[in-house]
């Protein structure tokens, strides 16, 4: 089994919160982590699948299932498919607020689990799983493999490669004509297939949406709907515009992104190396995948923007950081990158402690004392955690 980086944050929790949810998409290993931190508990452990109707039937009463089973940790896979379940937790841990009562485990954010973030206010201490990071399989595959296939582990980790496009366009097709219907969410399948292939091509670009809604002809709050149910679910992510008072005139519009570079490249039909290093969208994908492993590996209440002015000022990503700090990143293809005027504009124009230009490969190097050149593996492993030593 290969570790996951959440799991020490997870069991601290679980030495306080009476809940604990590990949210993620579908398939990413949610099950395969809890049964790991079960056997690390010191107390007696029961776990329910409720994609299992034997499960789902030991729960028709569950106040008195529950209430019976009060002594032990109980875990709840897929709890998404029985939403009710959340008032009835509250109620069980309000009389009896004991640390690690309950881990529930969902494939969609507590905002689109209809009730739980109101329900489990206070609660509850939530930790997202996401696909394998490249911290964490740098020792099974390289970084371009990595990237080439993303991170769900079927993917990553199967022996052929035509295995991993197979599992991918299996994955979305699941998602698209189960998952949603499981939330409670009634949308055309083929209407939704059509905006996420959208939206791989505009994958790393400011997000218009009244232009996806005239190309799918579609209403503008649709495609805003749309797009709220693909970021709960984990598919995209929308990097939102740093704004600050400079008398400049600012991008509003969010970037946006497709999370998972596999799933990116199924939807480009990119099969290969070779395939990817000479398409269109190379560098937006390189994007893509910096931004999220960058996200994966940031401390907690650590906030990511990007910046740019309609006079050439920008910088990719902006980190700040809970000290206070505020890096610049810039993501290059290049390993012998040019930096632009734009860039040291932006440093200045946000204040940045410290600027960063990253590359795929390479040798690391410094060009000044507040900028330095680094490939990514670096700025994970080493430059990443330095920074935040203070906090």
């Amino acid at each position: 089994m290969i570790s996951r980086s959440i799991t020490s944050s997870i069991l601290e929790n679980l030495t306080y919160f009476p809940i604990i949810g590990i949210i993620g998409p579908r398939q990413v290993g949610k099950t395969t982590l809890a049964k790991s931190i079960r056997e690390q508990l010191s107390i007696s452990t029961i776990y329910l699948d409720l994609e299992l109707d034997s499960d789902l039937r030991k729960l028709e009463n569950a106040e008195t299932y529950l209430t019976l089973h009060q002594d032990k940790c109980v875990i709840v896979d897929e709890i998404q498919r029985m939403p009710e379940l959340f008032a009835l937790l509250r109620a069980l841990v309000d009389q009896d607020r004991r640390p690690a009562r309950f881990i529930i485990l969902g494939s969609a954010s507590p905002g689109l689990i209809r009730q739980s973030s109101e329900t489990l206010a206070g609660r509850i201490a939530y930790a997202e799983l996401s696909p394998f990071s490249l911290l964490e399989v740098s020792r099974e595959v390289n970084l371009r493999t990595h990237w080439l296939r993303g991170g769900f582990p079927n993917a990553i980790l199967a022996p052929k490669v035509e295995f991993t496009w197979t599992w991918l366009g299996n994955f979305i097709r699941t998602f698209l004509e189960r998952d949603l219907r499981e939330l409670g969410y009634n949308i055309p399948s083929v209407a939704l297939r059509r905006l996420i292939f959208m939206l791989a091509h505009v994958n790393g670009n400011l997000l218009n949406i009244s232009q996806l809604a005239r190309s799918l002809g579609l209403s503008a709050s649709t495609i805003s709907r749309y797009l709220d149910l693909l970021e709960g679910s984990f598919i995209i992510h929308r990097l939102q515009p740093f704004h600050i008072n400079v008398g400049k005139r600012l991008v509003k519009s969010p970037k946006l992104y497709i999370r998972d570079t596999g799933i990116l490249h199924y939807l480009l039909q990119i099969q290969n190396t070779e395939q990817l290093l000479g398409h269109i969208a190379y560098g937006a994908s390189w994007e893509a995948y910096v931004v999220e492993q960058i996200k994966r590996s940031l401390p907690e209440r650590s906030e990511m923007y990007f910046y740019r002015t309609h006079a050439g000022a920008e910088t990719d990503l902006l980190i700040l950081l809970p000290t206070g700090k505020r890096i610049a990143v810039e993501i290059k293809t290049s390993n012998a990158p040019k930096i632009t005027k734009g860039f040291y504009q932006s440093m200045e124009d946000v204040k940045a402690d410290k600027g960063y230009v990253i590359i795929p490969e390479g040798e690391s190097y410094s060009k000044s004392e507040e900028l330095k050149v680094i490939n990514i593996s670096d700025f994970l492993m080493k430059e990443l955690p330095e920074v935040n030593l203070d906090i």
